[in-house]
């Protein structure tokens, strides 16, 4: 649902005490590590148009979070709400319409032009055919594959398959739209380009839930940060207030005629300020004001 003036009315996600647990034997596993996937206990919520990125290591129950909601998987515990109502309680047809899940390999049918697959796949998923050929142009425009449209899958490059994945994701003008590891295998240029478009999306009205592996994806596209590890929620929160980050010490650095200096302080600017009435009205030589970036925090949370 579109509001006035161009922005869709969006989507708010929570989840509350989940805890998907995987039966079966351990294998090789400590008695109480869990298994590759599950989790334990996950609570926090994604605000209507906001951006959520979730982060951890491998295994850790990020694409398993994703799967829940869709209801690829059940939960084993615990309640997902969108918009408030569980979504096991929801008809699977109405959830699957306001819902766009891109997952990490999109079943594309490769010897299809990009067009044609717009078109086809939605339509395997339950979404109006008629619908689809009406916004297909729109679609493509929106993922900067206009000029390809007549291009078959199979020669496509990585980028424009994951673009094209978005489209297909987009189709049913969702509400909420998940992004399982959007960007990998990307080049620079591509994942910046890529970045611009989630951004917009979110800009729209689209509440989006993102994971990734890149620490400057979710630094750049985060209105809040996800850590989860071995299945737990290790702390969420905008991308500069992770950890305590803004409070964290910054290192400066500069170099003189006695080689290169460092100082750790909690009041860089005041540092910076001595320094440059010591070195008069000149340039303080190499000087470099560090704070600790997104993914020192992360490693710091992660015990790594």
């Amino acid at each position: 649902m579109t509001q006035p003036g161009g922005r869709r009315a969006a989507a708010t996600l929570e989840f509350r005490n989940v805890t998907k647990r995987y039966d079966g034997a351990a294998g090789r596993r400590g008695a109480g590590e869990p298994r590759p996937g599950a989790v334990n206990d996950l609570s926090f919520s994604v605000p209507a148009g906001a951006i959520c990125v979730l982060v951890g290591p491998s295994g850790c129950g990020k694409t398993t979070s994703l799967k829940m909601v869709n209801r690829l998987i059940e939960p084993s515990s615990g309640q997902i709400l969108l918009d408030g109502r569980n979504v096991l309680d929801e008809d699977p047809i109405a959830l699957r319409r306001r819902i766009g899940y891109v997952i990490q390999q999109v079943g594309l049918l490769p010897h299809l032009t990009i067009a044609d697959n717009v078109v086809t796949v939605p339509r395997l998923l339950g979404w109006n055919r008629q619908r689809q050929r009406q916004r297909s142009d729109e679609l493509l425009a929106l993922v900067g594959l206009t000029e390809q449209r007549a291009t078959k899958v199979s020669k496509l490059s990585g980028g424009q398959r994951r673009r094209l994945d978005v489209a297909i994701g987009l189709a049913g003008d969702p509400e909420l739209l998940f992004l399982d590891e959007p960007t990998t295998g990307f080049d620079p240029e591509a994942r910046r380009a890529f970045w611009g478009l989630i951004t917009a999306l979110r800009d729209q009205g689209t509440t989006i839930l993102l994971t990734t592996h890149y620490l400057d994806e979710a630094e750049q596209l985060a209105d809040r940060v996800a850590v989860i590890s071995s299945g737990r929620l290790v702390e969420v929160a905008p991308p500069a207030d992770l950890g305590g980050r803004g409070q964290l010490e910054a290192t400066v650095v500069w170099t003189d005629a006695d080689g290169r200096h460092e100082v750790v302080t909690a009041a860089p600017t005041r540092t910076v300020a001595e320094l440059a009435d010591r070195f008069g009205t000149g340039e303080v030589p190499g000087l470099q004001v560090l704070r600790p970036t997104l993914e020192d925090v992360y490693l710091s949370l992660i015990g790594a």
